[in-house]
């Protein structure tokens, strides 16, 4: 893990991660255009603590997900692990434990829009996804326990689009400069704030083997009794209406398409911010 720190314009402590996965480069290469642009410690006008993370450096290098666990499916992590992420989320948690908001980078295979993941709607969570220019966001409470955002109540994933894609990295960049704005950290302009559609995530959708098909794109409802994905194995019909797909992909996951959620309602901006 490689830790960056910048001075911030307020007194606030946030962190922003890259590289949880090593076939995600964009994470990364926004990390260090951030490292470029904010100014040290010393020259910053504030108290606060911007702390840049770029965490899977191994799986980097190899440009692989993981070398031996999913690093975002082994938080909390155990130190004494013989796989190199179980032992190294610990490390990473370590160095998030002061902040005061937390932004996780991801890109994926699946198709556009960006769209944010959170698994405790705290007040700095609901900052950071309602200040990203966003549509979406998924509320994974009742998914995985085991992801940055599950185990960091103060933290966000965002999905900044496809993987390899320069437009993921444009985007992502501009959204980690509102999570900055958000709280306090940037002031070279207003932060805005928009109401965000949550779609809870209710379950993975399982993948077999054989040629993948999927129907349907992220956040289009599947009507009832449609097939949604299938393989060799598995044929997959939502039975009941108002399911969507989230991370819908063919290639991006070995043993899932994706999630099934549903729409529940929206997110609003803080009551401090400005909405537009």
């Amino acid at each position: 893990m490689e830790s960056i720190e910048r001075g911030a314009a307020g007194s606030a402590n946030v962190a922003i991660v890259g590289g949880l996965h090593g076939d995600e480069p964009a994470g990364e290469r926004i990390v260090r255009q951030l490292a470029d642009a904010l100014p040290s410690p010393a020259e910053a006008a504030g108290e606060g603590t911007i702390r840049l993370i770029i965490a899977n450096e191994r799986a980097l290098a190899a440009g692989v997900r993981y070398t031996d666990t999913d690093l975002n499916r082994a938080f909390p992590g155990d130190r004494e692990s013989d796989e190199y992420e179980r032992a190294l989320a610990p490390t990473i948690l370590e160095a998030l434990e002061e902040m005061d908001a937390v932004l996780a980078i991801h890109t994926s295979h699946s198709v556009p829009p960006p769209f944010a993941i959170y698994s405790h709607l705290t007040a700095p969570v609901r900052r950071t996804v309602t200040a990203m220019g966003i549509e979406y966001v998924l509320d994974a409470s009742g998914l995985r326990g085991t992801t940055l955002d599950s185990a960091v109540p103060t933290a966000v994933s965002v999905e900044v689009g496809k993987q390899g894609s320069e437009d993921a990295v444009t985007f992502g960049y501009e959204a980690t400069l509102g999570f900055l704005r958000a709280h306090g950290a940037l002031a070279d302009d207003p932060p805005t704030f928009n109401p965000v559609t949550i779609v809870e995530g209710l379950k993975e959708v399982p993948k077999g083997h054989g040629e993948p098909h999927v129907y349907y794109r992220n956040f289009e409802e599947i009507p009832e009794g449609e097939v949604f994905a299938s393989d060799d194995v598995y044929t997959h019909c939502p039975e009941e209406p108002g399911i969507v797909p989230v991370l819908a992909s063919e290639t991006g996951y070995e043993d899932i398409f994706g999630l099934y959620g549903r729409i529940t309602g929206t997110l609003e901006p803080p009551t401090d911010g400005t909405s537009e």
